[in-house]
């Protein structure tokens, strides 16, 4: 599994021409208070049995508040088979504080 911060991924997204799957395993009421524009929200309890939806082959940035959960998802789908999977390391908080400092925080 790769770890980019938040401004690799920032860098990573505006270069690319092909965007990851930006997919946010945070609680519905988190992702409503803030998220990435683009990303996914599949909440990290459904992850076991709604990964069949998820494809296997496509690059996946996994996404929480602070990077823990997202590293456990990550590390879940990669033992399912997910080759290209990675950890926003910091989450959305450090998204908020190094990317996107309007973004509200909680």
């Amino acid at each position: 599994m790769r770890q980019l911060s938040p401004v690799e991924l920032r860098d990573y997204l505006q270069q690319t021409d092909t965007p990851p799957l930006l997919l946010d395993v945070r609680e519905p009421w988190e992702f409503q208070h803030c998220h990435i524009e683009g990303s996914r929200l599949l909440p990290m309890g459904q992850i076991p049995s709604a990964s069949g939806e998820l494809d296997p082959a496509a690059e996946t940035v996994v996404i929480c508040h602070h990077g823990v959960r997202s590293q456990q998802v990550a590390w879940f789908l990669e033992r399912s088979g997910f080759s290209n999977v990675i950890n926003l390391t910091g989450g959305i908080d450090a998204w908020a504080r190094d990317v996107d400092p309007a973004m509200p925080t909680y």
